[in-house]
């Protein structure tokens, strides 16, 4: 149960709770394993649970009339992803694919509907951090409706450093399996135009790509938002 708090303390939708709240939430949670490639569910069904990432790593994405992927966020461990189907009852507004094994916790909505019945203190904490997290996501629909593919790539890219980024030599190295497909699902292009891209990106030393990772060099990158 100890484990269980610590990890609910330093996640963003829990950290304004007191203990004694946390160890109620920790009391909810249950457990599953998934391997790499497995759906943990699809959009558009009934949502009926939020999910902490304890290890692996999980891609949330949408799909089009046409069946191509546009990824939304990559989730690292100790993060939690779903958590909008807490409020509204509704269905999963996209997709979750596990891109490393993974071990999950999950808190039913039907639990955490009854706790926080009992609890408001808790509900309005949790109304709070949905706010930041929506301000979030209007600045990514903003970034496609208003940058170009370069910068929307400058940009998704110095994200994803700064979130998914050890310190190497030469700057920042993403730690994602990530194809150009992949970045071009993040952006809302084609792959062709993020490998263009990339190419300009190497030649000014704004990144150095690798067959397993990409090095972001911050400062150069900047440059081209």
């Amino acid at each position: 149960m100890c484990e269980e708090i610590a990890r609910l303390k330093n996640l963003y939708l829990f950290n304004g709770l007191s203990g004694e709240q946390l160890a109620e939430i920790a009391g909810l949670m249950l457990e599953r394993k998934y391997a790499r490639g497995r759906i943990i569910f699809m959009e558009g069904e009934p949502g009926e649970a939020l999910y902490l990432l304890k290890s692996g790593r999980v891609k949330i994405f949408k799909q089009d009339e046409e069946g191509r992927e546009h990824i939304l966020h990559y989730i690292n461990p100790g993060e939690v992803f779903a958590e909008v189907v807490l409020f509204d009852g509704g269905n999963y507004p996209a997709c979750a694919e596990v891109v490393e094994e993974a071990r999950i916790g999950l808190i039913r909505n039907a639990d955490m509907d009854e706790l926080l019945l009992k609890n408001p203190s808790i509900a309005l904490a949790l109304l709070k951090v949905m706010a930041r997290r929506l301000r979030v996501s209007q600045r990514q629909i903003m970034d496609l409706a208003l940058k170009d593919t370069t910068r929307r790539l400058a940009s998704v890219l110095l994200e994803l450093a700064h979130e998914h980024g050890t310190p190497v030599t030469k700057g920042l190295r993403i730690a994602l399996p990530l194809t150009n497909q992949e970045l071009a699902s993040l952006i809302g292009t084609s792959r062709e135009t993020v490998n263009r891209i990339l190419g300009e990106f190497r030649r000014d030393g704004a990144v150095t790509v690798n067959r397993q990772d990409i090095i972001v060099n911050r400062e150069r990158l900047k440059t081209w938002l």
